[in-house]
């Protein structure tokens, strides 16, 4: 109902009302992806309804995202309503904690960009990722790093740990993926996570819905004799 009215107001078809909130997201996702990285970063959300937009950011550590008294939030809420011309009150920026950043490809990727950025050998910081998903009950994880890792030669090195799904639709909602770019002194690296959730009945810590491979087996039940 939110759509049609925005729709109505502003009069653009639906295709390219989607183009335009695909570019927004994106352009939104960039943004907060380089002002927070330090701050654990790990994903943004948004909600439009008929009166405002909100904005949910999720981040490891929400009290830097705040700020001061709420400072850098007012600072970040300000910046996007100037960039998107929102109206003023029309955008609201909230900060939300990831409830369990080991099941966070985004927050995994980040953590291991900075720890290569401080000089951490490629191994040693990969396998600390690795065992850190997998200790975060992960059923499953890949860590992908790319480039000139020691000599001039480029080469790739692959850290597998667990069950990872690959093709087919489960692979798109249980498997967490997120690719991040080290520019080091000898070149650029390629760094990238893939976490297997794990399923949640609940739908917090993973996907609700069971994979369609596994098979439930229920308990025969009790005859009744007449």
């Amino acid at each position: 109902r939110a759509e049609q009215c925005i729709m109505a107001s502003t009069s653009i078809s639906k295709k390219r009302k989607f183009v335009a909130d695909g570019v927004f997201y994106a352009e939104l996702n960039e943004f907060l992806t380089r002002e927070l990285a330090e701050d654990g970063y790990s994903g943004v959300e948004v909600r439009t309804t008929v009166f405002r937009t909100e904005i949910i950011i999720r981040a490891t550590q929400t009290q830097k995202v705040l700020g001061e008294k709420g400072r850098r939030i007012r600072e970040l809420t300000a910046v996007v309503q100037k960039r998107f011309n929102f109206a003023e009150g029309a955008v609201e920026l909230y900060a939300e904690k990831v409830q369990n950043r080991g099941l966070c490809a985004v927050a995994q990727c980040e953590s291991l960009r900075y720890k290569l950025l401080g000089g951490l050998a490629v191994r040693r910081a990969c396998y600390g990722v690795v065992r850190y998903v997998m200790e975060s009950e992960a059923r499953g994880c890949e860590v992908i790093v790319s480039g000139k890792l020691r000599a001039q030669r480029a080469k790739a090195m692959k850290f597998l740990d667990g069950y990872m799904l690959k093709t087919g639709n489960p692979s798109k909602v249980y498997v967490d993926t997120a690719v991040r770019h080290v520019k080091l002194r000898q070149g650029v690296l390629g760094v990238r996570v893939s976490i297997m959730r794990p399923h949640d009945p609940y739908g917090k810590m993973g996907p609700k819905e069971l994979q369609p491979d596994v098979v439930t087996i229920l308990e025969p039940k009790e005859d009744i004799k007449a």
